[in-house]
C-alpha cells in the first residue's frame, strides 16, 4: 500500500501527529509491507496513550500477543513495532493492556478488513497500476465552479443485486460505467465506501476510514472501478463522515479503554439521534486522523472529491440536544469552534495538496461562508447542498396543481440567497426513504401526471443555477421508495413511459454539458435572472440563463405546474428573432403528449415582460420549454 518501504516514525513525523497538522500519517501508521534487518514482513504503528503494552495478535502468531510486542515511541501513546513473516491477506488486531483491562482493537489506519460480520483488520499490498493519467491531467477543467458538474448518487450495495446479494466492485463496474454514460452525468457519487459493520447504515457508521468495505472485495477492486470511470470519463466523489463513528467495543469506541477518538464528556461526545460516538475535534491527534483519512482517498483512490456528511451536527454543541444537554464554547454561544477549526484545516489541507477537486458540504442551516475560502473566514468547502431548495420544491410539486397558486413562494423564495454560496441541488437519498416514498411516489394525479411532474421537476432542477445531484432510481422513475436490501427496479426500463424519463436526464445532461449559458453561472449572480416569477394564477416561472463570459446563447426557461394546456401564452425576452425550442419536457419520446411540434418560434414585436420584443407560446401540461436565444444581440 505504501509507495517506499516505511521505516521507524522519526521526530519531526511523531511531533506533526501529536500536534495535529500530519497530512500523510497513513503512510506510517496502521500496517505496511517492509523489510527490517533483512527480514520481509509488515511494520506496525498505532496511538494509544493510555495502553501499558500494545502487541500485535493475528493469523501471523495464531492470535497469541506474547510474540509479537510494539515498543513506545512517543511519551503521547505512539507504538511501533516490525513483524517478520507477516504477510498480506492475513488479519491481525491490536492487543491493548492497562491494569486490569485488555482489549482487542481493530487498526483505525487500517487499508483492508475481513467482511463483516467479522471484524479484524487485514494486511494488504496493493498491486494496482493506474490506467487515468489523461483524466487526472486534466480534471481541473472537470471539477470547477464554471463547469458543468451532474452527479449520479449511487449506493453500491443496491445499485444491482447479482443473485440477491451485494455486487463485488467488478460487478458493479461496467453497468455502473454503460448506464451513467447513457445518463450523460459528469460524476458519481459514492454513498461511503468505507467499513461500516452495520449495512443498514448504507455507510454513514465507519469503523474504517482507510479501508474500502470488504463486502465488495478487494480494496484493488475499488480503484478498478474508479480508474474505470475516469477512463470513460466520469468523475467520482467519495462520501466522507467525520461527525460521527459507531460505538462498536472492537473499533475505535474507547480505543484504549477510556474516550480517545470521542470526545470524554457524553453532552459532547455521544449524539443523541444516532446513538453514536462524536470525534473529539480539538484533540490534536484526532485532527490528524480525520485530515490524513480525507487526503487519503484523494491520493490513494484518485477521488475527484469529498461530500462531507452531517456537517449540521458538527457545526451546532445543541444539535438535537435539549436545555442543559449541551455545553456551550468559551465564549457562551453554541457554535463548536473545534470542530469549526477541524473543517477548515481538513479544507485547507484537501486544496492544497489538490487544488483540482473539490469538497461537498451537507450543511442544512444557514450558517454563513460555508463555502468560502478560510482565508475569508469561509469553512472552506467547494460547494454547499442546498437542502432549503429541495425541501421547497418538493413540498412545492407534492400540492395538487389545483393548490400551487397559493405556493409560488416556494419556488421563487430561493433567489432571495441563491448566490450566497456555491449551490448544487440535491435530489438525494434521504429524500426517498423512511416512508418518505419515492420522487415519483411524491407528486400528484394519475401516472401519466406524476411522470408529466418528474419530468418538470428534472427540467427545473437542471436550468436552476447550481450543480446537479439525483440518486439513483430517480431517473427511471421508480415507484416504490429505496430499499438498501433490494436492486433498483430496472424492469421498469420495460415500459416506454419510464425510459421516455431516461431519454428526457440524458438529454438534460447533454444541453447542460453543451449550452455554457446553463453551467457557467451556476454559481454567479450575472448567469440568472427573472423573466416572470410572479404568475401565480397559471402558476407559472420564467427566468433567463446567461453565460458570464459572454460566450454561449442565452437560454429562456418556462416552466408551467399545472396539467392544462395554455395556448397563446406570451413572454417577453431580450433577444428578436428566431428562438430555436431547445426542450420541450411534453415530447412523445420523453413520454409527453407531443402538444406541439418542436419548431423555432419567432419574436413579435409586442411589449411584455419589460422587454420589446416577445413570444407566443403554447405552454404544455405540467411542462418546460427551454428557448435558445437567436445569434443577434440583445436589445439595449
Amino acid at each position: 500500500m505504501a509507495r517506499r518501504t516505511p521505516q521507524p516514525l522519526n521526530r519531526l513525523e511523531r511531533h506533526l501527529f501529536h500536534e495535529g497538522t500530519w497530512r500523510q500519517a497513513w503512510r506510517k501508521l496502521g500496517a505496511h509491507p517492509g523489510r527490517h534487518r533483512g527480514q520481509r514482513g509488515f511494520w506496525f504503528a498505532t496511538w494509544a496513550p493510555r495502553a501499558d503494552r500494545v502487541e500485535v495478535i493475528g493469523d501471523m502468531n495464531g492470535w497469541d500477543g506474547c510474540h509479537h510486542p510494539l515498543e513506545r515511541i512517543s511519551e503521547e501513546g505512539l507504538f511501533q513495532g516490525f513483524v517478520a513473516g507477516a504477510r498480506a491477506g492475513q488479519r491481525y488486531k491490536f492487543r491493548i493492556h492497562r491494569p486490569g483491562l485488555t482489549l482487542d482493537k481493530a487498526d483505525p489506519y487500517a487499508f483492508a478488513t475481513e467482511p463483516p460480520p467479522a471484524t479484524a483488520s487485514v494486511l494488504t499490498r496493493s498491486t494496482y497500476a493506474w490506467g487515468d493519467q489523461a483524466w487526472m491531467a486534466d480534471r481541473h477543467a472537470r471539477n470547477s465552479r464554471r463547469s458543468p458538474i451532474s452527479i449520479y448518487e449511487v449506493h453500491a450495495g443496491s445499485f444491482l443485486r447479482p443473485d440477491g446479494r451485494v455486487p463485488t466492485w467488478g460487478e458493479l463496474r461496467d453497468p455502473l460505467i454503460a448506464h451513467v454514460r447513457e445518463l450523460g452525468f459528469t460524476h458519481v457519487e459514492l454513498l461511503p465506501v468505507m467499513e461500516h459493520p452495520f449495512y443498514g447504515s448504507w455507510g454513514y457508521q465507519v469503523t474504517g476510514y482507510f479501508a474500502p468495505s470488504a463486502r465488495h472485495g478487494a480494496p484493488d477492486g475499488l480503484k478498478a472501478l474508479i480508474d474505470g470511470l475516469h477512463q470513460a470519463g466520469i468523475g467520482v466523489i467519495l462520501d466522507f463522515v467525520p461527525a460521527h463513528f459507531p460505538s462498536d467495543d472492537w473499533a475505535l469506541a474507547r480505543f484504549d479503554g477510556e474516550p480517545l477518538y470521542e470526545h470524554a464528556d457524553p453532552r459532547r461526545g455521544l449524539h443523541p439521534d444516532w446513538k453514536t460516538c462524536i470525534f473529539d475535534y480539538g484533540r490534536p491527534e484526532v485532527r490528524t486522523f480525520l485530515t490524513a483519512a480525507a487526503l487519503y482517498w484523494l491520493s490513494e483512490y484518485h477521488a475527484d472529491g469529498l461530500r462531507f456528511d452531517a456537517v449540521a451536527s458538527m457545526l451546532y454543541l445543541d444539535y438535537s440536544r435539549a436545555e442543559g444537554e449541551w455545553l456551550p464554547n468559551a465564549h457562551g454561544g453554541r457554535e463548536d469552534l473545534d470542530a469549526v477549526a477541524l473543517l477548515q484545516q481538513i479544507n485547507a489541507a484537501v486544496y492544497a495538496e489538490f487544488p483540482d477537486i473539490q469538497t461537498w458540504a451537507e450543511e442544512s442551516t444557514a450558517w454563513p461562508k460555508v463555502s468560502r475560502p478560510t482565508w475569508e473566514g469561509g469553512l472552506g468547502f467547494g460547494f454547499k447542498w442546498d437542502m432549503g431548495w429541495m425541501h421547497d420544491t418538493l413540498a412545492y410539486l407534492s400540492e395538487d396543481p389545483i393548490h400551487r397558486r397559493h405556493h409560488h413562494d416556494r419556488l421563487t423564495f430561493r433567489s432571495v440567497y441563491a448566490f450566497s454560496e456555491n449551490f448544487a441541488l440535491p435530489l438525494s437519498h434521504d429524500e426517498v426513504v423512511h416512508g418518505k416514498g419515492s420522487l415519483f411516489g411524491k407528486m400528484p394525479g394519475d401516472p401519466w401526471q406524476k411522470l408529466a411532474n418528474l419530468r418538470l421537476l428534472f427540467a427545473a432542477q437542471w436550468s436552476t443555477p447550481g450543480k446537479k445531484l439525483l440518486f439513483m432510481g430517480g431517473e427511471i422513475g421508480q415507484e416504490r421508495e429505496w430499499a438498501h436490501e433490494a436492486e433498483v427496479d430496472w424492469c421498469l426500463l420495460d415500459r416506454p413511459e419510464h425510459r421516455g424519463l431516461v431519454a428526457l436526464i440524458a438529454t438534460l445532461n447533454a444541453h447542460y454539458v453543451a449550452e455554457p449559458a446553463l453551467h457557467r453561472g451556476d454559481c454567479e449572480p450575472e448567469g440568472f435572472a427573472w423573466i416572470a416569477g410572479d404568475d401565480t394564477a397559471s402558476s407559472v416561472l420564467i427566468w433567463r440563463r446567461r453565460d458570464p463570459l459572454g460566450e454561449g446563447a442565452e437560454i429562456v426557461c418556462v416552466l408551467h405546474f399545472t396539467p392544462v394546456p395554455r395556448p397563446s401564452y406570451r413572454i417577453g425576452v431580450p433577444h428578436p428573432g428566431a428562438w430555436e425550442l431547445l426542450l420541450d419536457t411534453d415530447q412523445g419520446r420523453f413520454g409527453g403528449s407531443d402538444l406541439r411540434p418542436p419548431k423555432p418560434v419567432s419574436t413579435e414585436p409586442v411589449p411584455s415582460h419589460g422587454h420589446a420584443q416577445s413570444l407566443d407560446l403554447t405552454l404544455p401540461p405540467l411542462g418546460a420549454l427551454w428557448l435558445r436565444a437567436p445569434n443577434a444581440s440583445p436589445e439595449p
